[in-house]
């Protein structure tokens, strides 16, 4: 399987729980601010990429992988996310322009960051770990 038929899928999921046209459905689109979606379209989303990739994606996957390590105290203050923790978040999430994950950012605003190309990422790592490699 290669990244471009993962990106595919993804596009598809999208097309299928939103309403958009494939065209609006960019690696780079926001999944809330540029294709409008709401809370529950993620769950549709989730569910129609598990089905079509035979993966479980965890909930809240990004937020738990940006906590592994740290001490919940180093993680979040008074709900605000920590330098440390932007800064695992800009490494967790590359394709976010680093610019956007700044200071007073808390873990309610993560889905906000989230591109379509957020959930090629979690695709393709959910299939390494399941032991089907993707190529780039």
């Amino acid at each position: 399987m290669t990244e471009d038929k993962v990106f595919e899928t993804v596009r598809d999921a999208f097309v299928e729980a939103l309403g958009v046209d494939e065209e609006e459905v960019e690696p780079e689109a926001r999944i809330f601010d540029d294709l409008g979606a709401e809370s529950l379209d993620l769950l549709e989303i989730v569910f129609l990429l598990e089905r079509a990739f035979d993966i479980k994606i965890p909930r809240g996957g990004v937020k738990e992988a940006t906590q592994a390590g740290i001490d919940p105290s180093e993680y979040e203050v008074d709900g605000v996310l920590t330098p440390l923790a932007l800064d695992k978040l800009r490494e967790h999430m590359p394709e976010v322009d680093p610019d956007e994950i700044t200071p007073g950012l808390t873990s309610n605003d993560i889905p906000r960051l989230f591109r379509v190309q957020t959930f090629v990422n979690i695709v393709v790592h959910q299939l390494a770990e399941k032991g089907t490699p993707v190529e780039r």
